[in-house]
């Protein structure tokens, strides 16, 4: 009884109904092992996980079916009904329904994760179009989740078994990146950065590359003046608060070099520039996690691919590399608190 106590509970939002988000789900708790370790609770509806479990032709899985939080099951699948139990799935195309759905399942969930009933979140793709509504008018999740948790900076990060990818600029568009970059708010990215890497992947010291914005990282200010004015500043004046910043380095030459191998983590400073090469390099395994929360956010990296809904074809790597990295991020941050209210003790381990 005591070993499922200790389970963390994992929240699970099933995003878009017309997508891929329940047969990623679906095929990652398909493996019983996972019971072993944490208690998935998807955020959705009974309904709509049967509709999709039948286009996939699997007839060995069932979700037990809550009320309410409190009566989870700890050692099966779970889920919790969010939206109205008529709901129409109509595969692969984006009608608002289905961005009211999965606002709901949202809301319920982090209604759940603020009073401490579940303990990490892992949210399936989303459409930002149809999500749109009086109740919702965010880009995203991130900037949802923002508000919600009441953080005034954070992190969209791009993990892989090959790299951690951060971006100073999220979604905005790409002519307002250069008005929008400044020192503080790129020493901002860097020491929210740098803290996950410290307490969120147990990196003891860990060095960051930062690229610049123009070709070249300007060839010294013959292609752009953002490197000398902005980026170079706040470079310095992260090493002045003791983060191993280093660059800018051209982003085109970066992964042609060995340069990607000497460093735990990467900061682009605008969207494409650090997503394009990650999921050239991780696209099939990439996670995205919000950096800069107080508590635990993951997603797969990549969208509701209509264009795969109801085929059986789309992998769940991505997904279920998420749900991971939100257990191994959830642990991490434990052992940091608890090695932070014992510095003895964290010396301890450092003299090992």
């Amino acid at each position: 009884m005591e070993e499922q106590q200790e389970k963390i509970k994992v929240g699970i939002t099933h995003g878009d109904i017309n997508g891929i988000s329940y047969e990623v789900i679906i095929k990652t708790l398909m493996d019983n092992r996972i019971n072993e370790f944490c208690v998935p609770i998807v955020y959705g509806s009974a309904k709509v996980a049967a509709y999709h479990r039948k286009a996939m032709d699997v007839q060995n899985f069932n979700l037990n079916i809550l009320s309410d939080t409190d009566k989870v099951n700890k050692n099966k699948p779970n889920v919790i009904n969010c939206v109205d139990e008529n709901i129409r799935v109509e595969l692969g195309k984006s009608v608002v329904n289905a961005g009211k759905a999965s606002v709901q399942a949202l809301d319920k969930a982090v209604e759940d994760l603020k009073q401490g009933k579940i303990d990490v979140l892992v949210t399936a793709p989303i459409n930002k179009e149809n999500i749109q509504s009086e109740d919702f008018n965010f880009p995203g999740h991130t900037e949802y989740l923002m508000q919600q948790f009441q953080a005034e900076e954070v992190l969209m990060l791009l993990v892989s078994d090959v790299m951690r990818m951060g971006v100073v600029t999220g979604h905005v568009p790409l002519k307002q990146v250069s008005d929008i970059l400044t020192q503080d708010l790129i020493l901002r990215k860097l020491n929210i950065l740098n803290k996950s890497l410290l307490q969120d992947f147990k990196i003891r010291k860990p060095k960051i590359a930062v690229f610049g914005l123009n070709p070249h990282a300007s060839d010294g200010g013959v292609l752009g003046r953002e490197e000398n004015e902005v980026i170079i500043p706040a470079i310095q004046r992260a090493k002045e608060n003791d983060i191993m910043a280093f660059g800018p380095y051209p982003a085109d030459g970066f992964f042609g070099s060995r340069n990607l191998r000497k460093f735990d983590a990467i900061l682009a400073m605008y969207h494409d520039q650090g997503l394009a090469p990650f999921k050239a390099i991780s696209f099939d395994e990439g996670v995205n996690f919000t950096a800069g929360l107080n508590i635990v956010r993951t997603s797969p990296d990549h969208g509701t691919a209509y264009e795969l809904a109801g085929k059986n074809e789309a992998s769940p790597t991505s997904f279920r590399n998420a749900l991971f990295l939100a257990l191994e991020i959830y642990r991490n941050r434990k052992e940091h608190e608890e090695l932070s209210s014992n510095p003895l003790e964290s010396q301890d381990k450092s003299d090992i």
